[in-house]
């Protein structure tokens, strides 16, 4: 069996500047025999020229749809927008973070079209999220520096400063969530000498931060209760929960925010997974907060697009071993043969694979051998 020619089309969603693949990636690729095609100036944004591809092994071609037609697995970084979806057809593989959960209709044209949809952010170990985990690292550091720039007084603000001065308070930052996002928010925050309160319901992994931060970082268990107490005194609120494939659960409502010192912020990192702040919609790059109750909320959907750079590394470094495994078995095959990414299987053959995704969208699951025998 040939191996599967995989497609590199340009990000479309607003403000995203991150590209699928490294030219690294591509020589990798081409080490194994996979044909790979780049949209030209795909990688421009994040500091890779197209020359840098070709010299690569890939094929650069001037138009998105030459890419969507010619390759059988698409390679994004994000999910397809409508006018990517005039491109779906059976038998095409879709490979991105797909975030089925908080863009249902997005799992509607997959299905109507009969596309597979391979989600990097359901791809699981026993223990973790491999290919969600590096955008997670970014997205927590960042949440940090976008907080306390949103917290000075020229940007909405408090006009605090995280790290207080000698003699003053410094601010309070509230993480909610030790999953890698909050980790990585918390670490940073304490880090810029902050007072950081992380919360989450696992006590185990509240006992690992606890231990490897030193008292660094005061670690909660989360309950209604202490959010409800917490949340008023709180300058920055940094949302990090987390259901694998499903939607956020709302943590800090809407009351929870009218009581919350005007000029405080909210970063609601899970807002690609529809947000753990009631009072949060998605924003972009371009115009990335809103005011609600005194409160500035900021909601970009794909923060670590604003690091393309960073992040296009990081994402290849991940999802490149599962990439090649796709195109050199087969998608089927591959599947068959590594449980980890057949949990990332979506969408196959018109049906929702992935049963925390079919939860949150209201629709029956298929069993996972079901749906490789139907493609």
């Amino acid at each position: 069996m040939s191996p599967l020619t995989v497609g590199v089309p340009t990000e479309i969603k607003q403000d995203e500047y991150r590209v699928a693949i490294t030219p690294d990636g591509v020589r990798e690729l081409g080490m194994h025999g996979v044909p790979v095609l780049v949209q030209a100036g795909a990688g421009t944004g994040a500091g890779f020229a197209d020359d840098l591809y070709a010299r690569a092994g890939a094929e650069v071609v001037s138009a998105a749809d030459e890419v969507w037609e010619r390759a059988d697995l698409i390679c994004k970084v994000k999910e397809p927008k409508p006018s990517e979806w005039a491109h779906f057809r059976p038998g095409l593989t879709v490979f991105t973070y797909l975030h089925l959960a908080a863009y249902p209709e997005v799992a509607d044209a997959l299905l109507a079209h009969r596309v597979t949809g391979i989600a990097y952010e359901t791809v699981q170990t026993a223990h973790n999220l491999p290919l969600l985990a590096p955008m997670s690292e970014v997205a927590g550091r960042m949440s940090v520096q976008v907080g306390a720039h949103f917290l000075e007084r020229p940007h909405g603000g408090r006009g605090k400063l995280l790290g207080g001065a000698p003699g003053v308070r410094p601010a309070l930052v509230i993480v909610l969530g030790a999953g890698n996002v909050g980790w990585n928010a918390a670490w940073m925050a304490a880090g810029l000498e902050a007072e950081v309160d992380l919360l989450d319901r696992n006590v185990d992994r509240l006992r690992w931060v606890d231990q490897i931060q030193m008292g660094r970082i005061t670690t909660i268990t989360s309950n209604r209760g202490v959010v409800e107490r917490l949340i008023p005194e709180a300058d920055l609120v940094i949302g990090a929960v987390l259901v694998p494939g499903g939607r956020a659960p709302v943590v800090v409502t809407e009351d929870m925010v009218r009581a919350m010192k005007p000029g405080s912020v909210i970063v609601d990192i899970a807002i690609d997974q529809g947000g753990c702040v009631e009072t949060s919609h998605e924003t972009t790059h371009a115009d990335p907060v809103f005011e609600r109750h005194g409160v500035v909320h900021y909601a970009v959907g794909n923060m670590p697009g604003a690091v393309p750079h960073t992040s296009t590394y990081a994402l290849t470094n991940v999802t490149l071993p599962y990439l090649a495994e796709l195109a050199r078995l087969g998608v089927v095959d591959a599947l068959r043969a590594d449980r980890t990414l057949a949990l990332g299987l979506n969408t196959a053959a018109g049906h929702v694979v992935n049963a925390a995704v079919a939860d949150a969208l209201g629709k029956p699951a298929v069993a996972l051998d079901e749906a490789l025998a139907a493609l």
